[in-house]
């Protein structure tokens, strides 16, 4: 009897995302936002359930909209690099202890961010992602307001004597969102500058501050830059120093953000003990340095079960260098980065000139980012390449707004 509740409850759920599209591409985000990997499963467990839930009805919602929409070529995609890495694995050997059952989840994993760009997306289901790769940050930032009421989480963890907000999961997690949050809010306002986008920039970058995750803010402040610079907006540029210089002579008074505490304490170099864990990988890549262990190996390098996971929390890599060259050798690192660039470059080639070298400068940036963080099997990373995915269907259909 449950077993056909559950699937009577998955079909309807089907019925659900084949009418409705866009408005479940929405909700996907928001959940995605919104970690209930993190304060859903303190209540019942199994994250990596969750996840796997998760990242399965994005799969689902791309199967559908294959069948609705019809599907595309795209001869560039990096899940091809994952699936090269996948069966070289298998005619190599896998690494000790990682199951071909295992491989093959985390190749799906690792692909499926990139399946979205094999369908046909419709403008409206574009254009709810991009709404809601915006307002993801505030809406998560909101749950994780009402889940500390319900006395279901809290919105600040303290660190080093320095607040961190993370709302509804971690820190690094909803900085990564909002991170995406200011791209997107960025990319729109080269097209149609308004208040409201120039506000959701503010709000998204404000969020990243408030996380104390300092490559987000960096890469953030970067790509302000650069539009401002594009859009020849002196005026903001000038209050953007005057900002920064108000804070610089405020930074005593504000050691409780993490970003002004750790350069006042003089503590801000390897804060996620990442030191430890990467020798690790990096032993692993000596081992088999061409072709690597294959995918999923980097969840076992470093066993769940170990002393050193229980110190840290984790046994991710935190640097997707590492973890892809552990898992594919030189050359599926090599066939990941060509093909992420040939992607990149060919799906931002329609684009018009502002918003193409924007585009590229974030990809850029993604690339610095990978070196300090799970850029590719975070939550962060779906949306990440769901949006980046909306981004290039819409100049390949000739719909790109301009200026």
């Amino acid at each position: 009897m449950i077993l056909a509740l559950v699937v009577l409850a998955a079909l309807c759920c089907l019925g659900l995302m084949f009418y409705f599209p866009a408005a479940t591409a929405i909700l996907w985000v928001v959940i995605l936002e919104t970690s209930p990997d993190a304060w859903l499963a303190q209540l019942t467990g199994g994250h990596e359930t969750i996840i796997a839930l998760i990242k399965a009805s994005g799969l689902g919602l791309a199967a559908i909209l294959a069948i609705r929409q019809g599907v595309r070529w795209d001869r560039f995609n990096p899940a091809f690099a994952f699936a090269a890495m996948f069966l070289i694995g298998l005619v190599h050997g896998l690494y000790p202890g990682l199951t071909p059952l295992a491989s093959l989840r985390s190749l799906i994993g690792s692909a499926a961010p990139f399946l979205f760009s094999f369908v046909r997306l419709p403008p409206r289901l574009i254009a709810g992602v991009l709404r809601a790769v915006m307002w993801g940050p505030l809406c998560a930032t909101t749950a994780g307001a009402l889940l500390a009421l319900a006395g279901l989480g809290h919105v600040y963890v303290l660190e080093q004597g320095t607040l961190r907000l993370c709302a509804a999961g971690e820190p690094a997690v909803l900085a990564g969102f909002a991170l995406v949050g200011v791209y997107a809010a960025l990319l729109e306002s080269l097209t149609t500058p308004t208040l409201g986008k120039t506000l959701l920039v503010g709000a998204n970058l404000l969020i990243i501050l408030l996380t104390g995750a300092r490559m987000p803010l960096l890469l953030a402040g970067v790509d302000i830059l650069a539009v401002l610079l594009l859009q020849r907006r002196l005026l903001l540029l000038a209050a953007a120093g005057v900002l920064g210089g108000a804070a610089v002579l405020a930074a005593k008074a504000l050691t409780f953000i993490r970003m002004v505490g750790l350069t006042e304490l003089g503590e801000a170099t390897n804060l996620s003990n990442r030191n430890l864990i990467w020798p690790y990988f990096e032993k692993a890549i000596i081992a088999s340095p061409l072709f690597g262990w294959g995918v999923g190996a980097g969840k076992v390098i470093v066993p769940v079960t170990s002393l050193l996971e229980a110190l840290l929390g984790t046994n991710a890599a935190h640097n997707e260098y590492l973890r892809i060259g552990a898992e594919g050798g030189l050359f599926g690192l090599s066939l990941l980065v060509v093909l992420l660039g040939f992607w990149v470059a060919r799906g931002t080639s329609p684009m018009p000139p502002p918003q193409r070298w924007l585009m590229r400068l974030i990809f850029i940036g993604f690339a610095l980012h990978s070196s300090t963080d799970n850029t590719l099997i975070a939550t962060t990373g779906s949306v990440f390449f769901l949006w980046a995915s909306c981004i290039f269907a819409r100049a390949e259909n000739g719909t790109t707004p301009t200026a």
